[in-house]
């Protein structure tokens, strides 16, 4: 891209929070060292000191500032106005590209688009994150179709949210493209474990969706080839917390389980020699990405977009809410460590060059400018 003028973008989102965060903190800390400049805009309806923290970091990389706008979590007065003050600041700011994030974030870039810009829209699950037949699932799904057409590409973080788009939304009137999220040079580093590990480690929400409650049940059984027990560490909190601790004394694994709270990713991995994740429902989870790039053997079940990262290994994947499954690849890894060793490192090798932030931003980038060079050749209205 050398040599072509800096854009100007705005990054629309909603709240601050999980990998649709993420994914916007990394894409604008990278657009932002290539020389471009980044405006933000979030929800002034959540606020919190964790909020403001999380926007502080990322204010230095936002040279055309972070504007707050009423994004309510569900209908609302917010999402009828915003898209007007978004328009506004797009002309104020003679912004190439609004670029949403989410259902929220979507509806507000293309609505915003002005004369002079694109509008683009990741939508991080976002419509199809509202329940089938529910009233704002409704509206917002009819309001995905309707704005479709004024939309100029959508961009999926996976091709399972890919097909879920299509079959629940449709097949967008415009360009679209599958760009993979990414992970920084600091994030291949070797992780070892702790000498004190436990066998097997849990990281995430505590929510039924995760699949704690099979992940509990393979444990139960599952033994080092010494006859010792397998043992887990689990951080994280949710809903299903104090379930999950009442479950663990019902199956008799107290002892063998260590609950750590809610912690990092990465530096938790050292808590255990193999990344567990027995979710029921995903579409391209961050810490599969941060357990594989970290060199560490993984166990996750084949939901959603995980076969993806795997690559070449996805046949180690296992079906979902199976135990029993659940407990058998937990057991081969014990028993042949070094089998899971010589998986991990080839899902490395797969991932490495496929799942860096550059890798992820020259696509985007690419986009943008091709996007707006589209925009450029169309004939005058």
């Amino acid at each position: 891209m050398t040599g072509e003028r800096p854009l100007r973008i705005l990054e629309i989102l909603r709240a601050p929070v999980g990998g649709l965060f993420r994914h916007v903190s990394d894409l604008t800390g990278e657009l932002a060292r290539r020389g471009h400049q980044i405006g933000i805009v979030v929800d002034s309806l959540t606020s919190d000191a964790l909020t403001e923290e999380r926007l502080g970091k990322l204010a230095p990389s936002a040279a055309l500032g972070i504007h707050n706008m009423p994004m309510p979590r569900t209908l609302g007065v917010g999402d009828f106005t915003t898209p007007y003050a978004i328009r506004k600041l797009a002309r104020k700011l003679e912004i190439d590209v609004l670029h949403g994030h989410g259902a929220k974030g979507g509806l507000g870039a293309r609505l915003g688009r002005t004369g002079r810009s694109v509008s683009l829209n990741t939508p991080h699950g976002g419509v199809l994150n509202y329940k089938p037949g529910s009233l704002v699932g409704q509206f917002f799904r009819n309001a995905e179709r309707a704005i479709g057409g004024i939309t100029d590409a959508y961009i999926f973080e996976s091709a399972y949210a890919q097909r879920a788009f299509h079959e629940q939304i449709g097949v967008p009137p415009c360009r679209e493209a599958v760009i993979h999220n990414g992970l920084a040079p600091a994030e291949f580093e070797p992780v070892p474990p702790d000498r004190d590990a436990r066998d097997f480690v849990f990281i995430g929400e505590f929510r039924d969706v995760k699949g704690l409650r099979y992940l509990l049940e393979a444990l139960v059984d599952v033994k080092a080839p010494d006859g010792r027990l397998a043992t887990l560490a689990m951080a994280g909190g949710g809903p299903e917390f104090e379930a999950t601790k009442a479950r663990i004394t019902e199956l008799g694994l107290d002892g063998r389980v260590d609950l750590l709270g809610v912690q990092p990713a990465r530096p938790t991995l050292r808590r255990g020699r193999c990344l567990v994740v027995p979710s029921l429902a995903e579409s391209l989870p961050y810490v599969i990405l941060e357990g594989a790039s970290a060199g560490r053997p993984v166990i996750s079940t084949s939901v959603g977009g995980i076969a993806e990262i795997y690559g070449p290994t996805a046949g180690s994947l296992v079906p979902p809410a199976d135990a029993g499954a659940l407990r058998k690849a937990m057991q081969r890894e014990l028993d042949d460590p070094e089998a899971a060793a010589h998986e991990a490192a080839e899902r490395l090798d797969f991932i490495r060059p496929r799942f860096s932030i550059a890798h992820m931003t020259d696509q985007i980038e690419a986009l943008y400018r091709e996007l707006l060079a589209a925009r450029l050749a169309r004939p005058a209205a």
